[in-house]
């Protein structure tokens, strides 16, 4: 077997060094693509979201008008937890609107139908989600709201691909969260702002006027440019 000479083996070595760089250029590259983290759902007792005072502490009146929350629209409560929101926009729209109450929980659901059917709300329906897409009915939403869930989504951008079938012309997204990592039940609105424009989305507008603490944020976006 004939002897490799020394310029040989130097350029070998220099071509295989080479070639782990290049790979590991490359997964520095697709890095920004992986799945963030996120927040594992709520499961827990749903009256957490009842405590008093969190109406005034969101400014929700103020929300709702962003969102275009009015008599004779169409909601969108995604995430809706204990239907703390549901119920509040479901009084808003009056008998001529209508709001879906949109959980991946089926407790939840059950929650909010239960809760719907002993206040005589009769302007909710309730739908059990799928964690990517919301399944919302084509064409039927004016005003969307995420409140303190979108942290917990695993698939952001996706959700809100699938979102934007159920979206009527001019129709507000309306997402609130706190700044974090994603797996400290927040994700910086920075990411959140990302993720929708991947998604198709545009921002509108954003607030900082939920809770005053500077940490929550509002931010409101429509589909397409």
């Amino acid at each position: 077997m004939r002897k490799m000479s020394a310029p040989l083996i130097a350029f070998l070595l220099l071509t295989c060094i080479s070639s782990l760089r290049g790979t590991v250029a490359a997964q520095d590259v697709a890095a920004p693509n992986a799945q963030r983290k996120t927040s594992e759902p709520y499961t827990g007792d749903l009256s957490i979201f009842e405590s008093p005072g969190r109406e005034q502490r969101l400014q929700l009146d103020r929300v709702m008008q962003v969102l275009d929350v009015a008599p004779g629209k169409d909601v969108a409560d995604i995430g809706a937890g204990s239907g703390w929101f549901t119920v509040r926009a479901a009084k808003r729209v009056g008998a001529g609107g209508l709001v879906y109450a949109v959980d991946i929980n089926p407790e939840a659901v059950h929650y909010i139908t239960e809760r719907a059917h002993k206040d005589h709300i009769t302007n909710v329906k309730t739908i059990l989600s799928a964690p990517d897409d919301p399944l919302l009915p084509s064409a039927s939403i004016d005003s969307v709201l995420l409140l303190k869930t979108y942290h917990e989504v695993a698939h952001p951008v996706l959700l809100l691909q699938n979102l934007r079938s159920a979206l009527r012309p001019g129709a507000k997204v309306g997402i609130i969260d706190r700044n974090g990592n994603g797996e400290d039940h927040g994700i910086d609105q920075d990411v959140v702002i990302r993720e929708a424009q991947e998604a198709g989305y545009r921002l509108l507008n954003q607030y900082d006027f939920v809770k005053g603490d500077k940490v929550d944020y509002f931010l409101v976006f429509t589909a397409g440019k």
